[in-house]
């Protein structure tokens, strides 16, 4: 019976652990002060080369330095 039971769960396992995965990497591009430095200058070169408005770029650049703000205020805490 526990081979049953362990073939019937197996792929519920497997799926938490790919649940779990995204969430780490969720996470690490919240808290990740170098991937938010790349999406600035993302944000800057599309702006640039007209890609996107003035107000979009405004909107984006305002909430990846908070993300920057914040991740440099939790780095120095722990």
């Amino acid at each position: 019976m526990l081979l049953i039971d362990d073939i019937l769960i197996l792929p519920f396992k497997g799926l938490f652990g790919v649940f779990k995965k995204i969430q780490e990497m969720a996470e690490q591009e919240l808290s990740d002060e170098n991937y938010i430095r790349e999406r600035l200058m993302e944000l800057q070169m599309r702006f640039e080369l007209d890609e996107i408005s003035e107000e979009e770029y405004n909107r984006q650049e305002k909430e990846l330095v908070q993300r920057l703000n914040e991740a440099k205020y939790s780095g120095s805490v722990s």
